[in-house]
């Protein structure tokens, strides 16, 4: 008798959040049954409903579903979240507490992804940012990303995480705290006023799109023990962003400097190499920014 291969089965923490929904997309069409996490509401057959923090719970979750791999969402990703204390025990006890569970399985993921944060390099040099950069983190964000990091190699002979550093990236659906959803929305809305706070900056923005492409890429390739950036390898300003949600939406900006959107230790520059990246995936193209702004722009 001929064995029917099973489809593997993909598990998404965080699979409400703005990445969640697009990784999913990006895993199902890769050939996955992907089940989800979320924090609360109401379970289903693809989605269940458990709070990171339940450790016990969370084994249970785990023991049911059997997942093939894991990819590591949740978390809080806004550095300026006001509760200091959430963030190390969502980033960091809620990490912990999903590879403990991992690692219990009597068949254990072939792959697991973790995902950090460009921020843990803190404030960049003009050289473009490598996986053996120094880590320098300088808010609690930042550090609650190291921290998680170190956790990951707990479990490193048990579970084949790659832990990755994605730099800003944007699209859809982004909460609107976040630079080029506000500016985008504003435009959309017709808004000419924009109260931002500092401008001259830099960072590399990516489209989530792209983001969760290579995700699934390097979670079908497992490399345990891999750090690894997403990135385009391009930074740009956040003035001239502005300029091409101008120069697509036809808007003109009146531009305000509002104190409270100034966060102390600001970033500078976060611009990263994607060469690491590359080799591992056997090369990628990034999409245009114009691309991402037009398609954000269009709200489909």
């Amino acid at each position: 008798m001929r064995t029917i291969p099973m489809t593997p089965i993909a598990l998404v923490t965080g699979i409400e959040g703005f990445t969640g929904p697009y990784m999913a997309r990006e895993l199902e069409q890769q050939g996955y049954r992907v089940h989800g996490l979320r924090r609360s509401g109401e379970s289903c057959d693809t989605v269940t409903a458990v709070d990171l923090l339940d450790a016990e719970g969370l084994s249970t979750v785990l023991g049911r579903v059997k997942p093939d791999v894991i990819v590591h969402l949740a978390g809080i990703s806004n550095v300026a979240h006001h509760d200091v204390s959430a963030i190390y025990q969502s980033n960091v006890v809620g990490t912990r507490n999903l590879l403990d569970a991992a690692a219990r399985l009597s068949r254990a993921p072939s792959s697991v992804l973790v995902a950090s944060s460009a921020h843990v390099y803190g404030p960049s040099s003009h050289a473009l940012l490598t996986e053996q950069s120094p880590m320098a983190p300088f808010n609690d964000y930042a550090v609650s990303k190291v921290a998680a990091e170190y956790v990951t190699r707990l479990y490193a002979d048990r579970l084949p995480i790659m832990v990755t550093r994605p730099f800003n990236y944007i699209g859809i659906g982004q909460a609107l705290s976040f630079f080029v959803a506000k500016v985008v929305d504003h435009a959309l809305r017709g808004e000419r006023v924009l109260r931002l706070g500092n401008l001259d900056v830099e960072r590399d923005f990516t489209d989530v799109r792209d983001l969760v492409h290579c995700y699934a890429l390097l979670t079908g390739q497992p490399r345990a023990g891999e750090v690894v950036n997403i990135c385009s390898g391009r930074s740009v300003s956040l003035r001239s962003v502005i300029g091409l949600v101008e120069e697509l939406s036809g808007m003109t900006f009146e531009i305000h400097s509002d104190n409270q959107f100034v966060r102390d230790n600001e970033v500078n520059r976060l611009a990263g190499s994607n060469a690491h990246l590359l080799a591992l995936t056997g090369g990628y193209a990034f999409r245009p920014l114009r691309e991402t702004i037009q398609w954000m722009l269009e709200g489909r």
